[in-house]
């Protein structure tokens, strides 16, 4: 879900100062068509971390994806790659 920032901005300032929680927060944002489960995700990531807005880094680190492996490999190297039984 798209979030601008000025909905975070005002999200964020209705939780925080009026204590707002998820369902007040759909009443107040009926137009957006949210489910509960969004508006709650949303006010949790606000509790964790401060702010809806993704973090730089916050994701699936680079070296966690790797190049090779068994559907990698090109016919040759699968031809000579030794089978375990």
């Amino acid at each position: 879900m798209k979030v601008s920032q000025k909905l975070a901005i005002l999200i964020k300032n209705l939780f925080l100062s009026k204590q707002y929680g998820a369902r007040m927060l759909l009443s107040e944002l009926f137009d957006k068509g949210w489910k509960l489960r969004s508006s709650n995700s949303l006010l949790q990531r606000i509790r964790k971390t401060g702010t809806i807005i993704r973090l730089p880094d916050s994701g699936r680190p680079r070296s966690a994806r790797s190049s090779g492996g068994p559907c990698a490999q090109s016919g040759e190297q699968a031809k000579k790659a030794p089978i375990s039984s």
